[in-house]
């Protein structure tokens, strides 16, 4: 195994994270709470940051986006994305997953919690819109921060660009019959500019500034040392692009939050529970069909995060700022980092365990672009 790979390694084990990815989650935690506050305390400030928008895509949102996967983008070399079919596998398990088991697993959760068992402590006339608002939010994957939680497991960055670009290919054909089924609707309305502008907010032009000032970089003298140097200095800014985007998301919403803690907290076992399931399904049958860790670990991320931007967009769309449904893919915000973070965790530590069963390749394998 190389020196690189090596330190690959013990990186994945937690063993040289810093002091303030070490606590990410504190940060995390910490910044739920000052955008909750500060959305109380200066709701005017956070009204008009929020109508800066086009297609329902708040474009400081989207800022803060870039800053964040940036420096995640910087690391691939496109010309490498061809060896992402190795990685067949990892490719079918999260296509599995996110398109054959998630929404239809968060439905049945839904109706089992929302319908079934939380009916008598929920407003009467929002079960439905609840119901529909924990459909939508699991009826697309991530796109945007699902680079930033393949970071934090080392995970093969071709693979996930790939399986990100495949997803929302998918994306703009199924997203809609999939909910229209789960709704038992015959005709929905899906905000089409909004996953558009979706895609390409969020992917094509971070992916085309990170390719251009890649090749920038590389091209000086030195060219490769300079790459590090200027990945080093951008990662502490993009974990703070994470954190200020979550005071964003939290400031616009914490009047809601604060209003119906008991509703919040009934929306989030559903959620919780769908995220903890579709994670560890995805990095179990990896590990079943073999794939090296650096695929699980970002397979299982992406299989259980959800595109919550689309997700908010389409309930405010269908049923009202003010509805059930948008309160619910709110939740989901609140739930899918702190749990995404610890899954990450998870996985890191588990990388022994999971590379144990014989037939699986370590990861001096897949280390290129790591």
């Amino acid at each position: 195994m190389s020196v690189q790979c090596e330190t690959t390694a013990r990186k994945a084990a937690g063993g040289d994270m810093g002091f303030f990815e070490r606590w990410l989650s504190l940060w995390v935690f910490l910044c739920i709470v000052a955008g909750i506050g500060l959305g109380r305390i200066f709701p005017g400030f956070f009204q008009a940051v929020g109508r800066l928008e086009v297609a329902r895509i708040n474009l400081p949102v989207a800022l803060l986006v870039w800053l964040m996967i940036i420096p995640m983008l910087l690391k691939i070399d496109m010309r490498a994305l061809g060896g992402v079919r190795q990685h067949w596998r990892g490719v079918g398990v999260t296509l599995f997953v996110n398109w054959g088991v998630k929404p239809f697993s968060m439905a049945l959760l839904a109706w089992l919690f929302i319908e079934g068992l939380f009916r008598p402590w929920l407003p009467a006339d929002q079960i439905d819109s609840y119901v529909a608002g924990l459909i939508l939010l699991a009826a697309a994957p991530c796109t945007a921060m699902v680079f930033v939680w393949s970071h934090l497991t080392r995970g093969e960055p071709h693979f996930t660009l790939s399986q990100v670009a495949l997803n929302d290919v998918i994306m703009v054909f199924a997203f809609a019959p999939i909910v229209g089924l789960l709704l038992g609707l015959s005709d929905i309305t899906v905000p089409w500019d909004t996953l558009l502008l979706s895609v390409l907010l969020y992917i094509v032009v971070p992916l085309l500034l990170a390719t251009l000032f890649r090749r920038h970089l590389l091209r000086q003298t030195h060219g490769v040392a300079r790459l590090n140097r200027v990945l080093k200095r951008l990662h502490p800014i993009s974990l703070a692009a994470l954190l200020m985007t979550l005071v964003l998301l939290f400031g616009f919403q914490g009047q809601a939050i604060l209003r119906q803690p008991l509703v919040i907290l009934l929306l989030a076992i559903p959620i919780l529970i769908q995220v903890l399931f579709n994670a560890g399904l995805a990095y179990g049958l990896n590990r079943w069909v073999r794939s090296p860790h650096c695929v699980a670990g970002p397979s299982a991320l992406i299989g259980a995060s959800n595109f919550f931007e689309l997700a908010v967009a389409t309930a405010i769309s269908l049923y009202g700022f003010e509805s059930g449904a948008a309160l619910a893919t709110v939740v989901g915000v609140l739930i899918e980092v702190p749990v995404m973070l610890w899954v990450v965790r998870l996985v890191n530590r588990t990388r022994g365990w999971y590379e144990a069963r014989p037939g699986i390749p370590p990861q001096a394998e897949c280390c290129p672009g790591l």
